[in-house]
């Protein structure tokens, strides 16, 4: 039996659900989770099925078999294969609290990816990824050869067969051009004190100010900086007691959690971009136990 995953997106209307699970049905499929969403503001339908082929029917079968009623309600879909993992590429600079607890993650198996190189503009963590078997690759990044730094991570891009790149603190903003070569497929992190503290050190910034909530987004990466569609949030309370290094620590901790979040919501395809925001649907029953991991 194989498990599969239909994602669907199109303008809301009747019938769509039953035209979805009548289809799957009669290709002696079993949906084990369904989620949904009408947006009354702009008229959008979105779906998320998780469902057990039963009875053979292969995934190119269905996709085949499903293209009438996708043309019908002119959808944009996809079926994936749900045990399939999916091939991240990931990018770092000198901060490296989310590479570390990445690797973590992937390493114990709460992180189901296939991690196939990191690529960074320094040197800092070369062993740290080598020493998980893991391609490392050094491409400097200056004003001047930028257009040629980005060319050779697209390159790396496609010989991999990169489908997701994650920018673990990666301190470089990519060029408009990278972003549209990889629309949904760049997810970034970053602390959540914008647009308040800007530049350096914005966490000595909040503790000057006295803030009380520090927090993280992870988002997908357009050209418009930082203001990509956002997957997942969060923030931690702090107090008058605590220093600026405390801030910094929990700023790291709630960025890796934020971040792991994210990429598990990609990966499952339980997030849907609806115009500069996301549908991010909930994870199916047992699917992550270990999400809220610290």
């Amino acid at each position: 039996m194989k498990n599969l995953v239909l994602t669907v997106s199109c303008k809301t209307t009747r019938g769509i659900v039953a035209g979805i699970s009548g289809f799957l049905a009669d290709q002696g499929c079993n949906i084990v989770d369904s989620s949904q969403f009408d947006d009354l503001d702009t008229g959008q339908f979105f779906m998320r099925v998780s469902f057990i082929s039963e009875e053979g029917a292969t995934r190119s079968a269905l996709v085949e078999g499903f293209k009438p009623i996708a043309d019908k309600f002119e959808m944009e879909w996809e079926i994936f294969d749900a045990e399939e993992r999916i091939k991240v590429m990931l990018m770092v600079s000198r901060f490296g609290h989310c590479l570390n607890d990445l690797l973590y993650r992937w390493k114990i198996g709460a992180l189901p990816i296939d991690i196939v190189g990191v690529v960074s503009n320094h040197f800092d963590y070369q062993k740290l990824v080598v020493n998980h078997d893991i391609p490392f690759h050094h491409i400097p990044v200056t004003k001047a050869n930028k257009p040629e730094a980005e060319a050779r991570i697209m390159a790396l891009v496609e010989q991999s067969g990169t489908e997701l790149i994650v920018l673990a603190r990666y301190m470089q903003i990519l060029s408009d051009q990278m972003c549209q070569q990889m629309p949904g497929k760049i997810i970034n992190i970053h602390h959540s004190f914008l647009p308040s503290f800007k530049g350096a050190n914005p966490y000595k910034q909040a503790y000057t100010r006295g803030v009380k909530l520090i927090g993280a987004t992870a988002h997908y990466v357009t050209a418009d900086l930082d203001e990509g569609p956002i997957i997942e949030q969060d923030t931690v309370r702090i107090t008058h007691a605590q220093s600026a290094d405390d801030y910094v620590s929990l700023g790291r901790d709630v960025e890796s959690q934020v971040l792991a979040r994210a990429i598990h919501a990609h990966i499952h395809h339980r997030t849907l971009i609806n115009g500069n925001r996301t549908v991010v649907f909930p994870p199916s029953p047992g699917s992550y136990a270990s999400e809220r991991m610290g």
